[in-house]
């Protein structure tokens, strides 16, 4: 079975330990493809950099990876979560890991911005003078600036997919009663803007290449952190849609089945 890599977006992990308790920022969701076979690797970049340095990190992760399972010549599949799935793309365009991807799964990737992402840095960065100063800080947060709609629109002009990889993509969504409180403020201005979306990505800037389906979740159930409860048509456990979609891959490139695929 090809290795699966599960990337993380803006503020996410590979696992937190909290005492003897392990939680994942796919929570339960690379346990269900361990227990199907595949050898799963969680990364973990810096949490708020900018996509070019994110991509780098995130290069390395995957060779060190492969290297200790003694698979260096191995094709992997990525499952990237939000901006986690820019960096995989640049790091595939860019950085000449594209003939050791099988295929990229965008899960709610910012493919074309974000309205909230503009908002942002022109109310809090203030014509990008805040930001100006938190880099003078020393602190990394190129992520803010990466995600505008404006940025993304020169990242995909310059950031062709790469032949023989193949680009699936999903998208999330949920209406503004069953979202995550946190997001009520981004979910109203994307909305205005974008039209439906998880209360930080919009269903439209979600679709990249083959695009799969939209899930009935928010930014965050559609990695398992589930924080509003749900009464009525519930979602609930995200795992069975990651699992279908992994069989849609295989059902779509047998070659995915083995452990090489070209």
């Amino acid at each position: 079975m090809l290795p699966i890599v599960m990337h993380h977006g803006l503020f996410g992990f590979d696992y937190l330990k909290i005492g003897p308790v392990r939680v994942t920022n796919f929570t339960g969701i690379d346990r269900a493809f361990s227990e199907k076979g595949h050898p799963v690797f969680l990364t973990r970049v810096h949490p708020c950099a900018g996509v070019e340095r994110r991509a780098r990190e995130l290069k390395t992760a995957i060779l060190q990876n492969l290297s200790v399972i003694g698979r260096e010549k191995s094709q992997v599949i990525i499952f990237a979560h939000s901006m986690g799935g820019l960096d995989a793309r640049h790091m595939i365009t860019h950085l000449g890991m594209a003939d050791q991807i099988a295929a990229l799964v965008t899960i709610s990737t910012p493919h074309r911005g974000s309205a909230y992402a503009d908002w942002c840095a022109i109310h809090l960065g203030k014509n990008l003078r805040g930001y100006r100063l938190l880099n003078n800080l020393g602190l990394d947060i190129q992520a803010a600036l990466d995600l505008t709609t404006e940025s993304c629109a020169r990242f995909n002009e310059k950031t062709p997919d790469m032949p023989g990889v193949k680009y699936y993509s999903v998208s999330c969504a949920r209406e503004f009663r069953k979202i995550t409180p946190t997001f009520y403020h981004a979910w109203r201005i994307i909305n205005e803007a974008e039209g439906p979306n998880d209360g930080l990505v919009s269903v439209t800037s979600a679709m990249w290449g083959e695009h799969l389906a939209t899930w009935p979740a928010d930014h965050l159930h559609a990695i398992n952190k589930r924080l509003v409860p749900e009464f009525k048509n519930k979602t609930g456990d995200i795992t069975p849609y990651y699992l279908n979609v992994l069989q849609t891959l295989k059902e779509k490139e047998p070659q995915m089945n083995t452990d090489e695929h070209r």
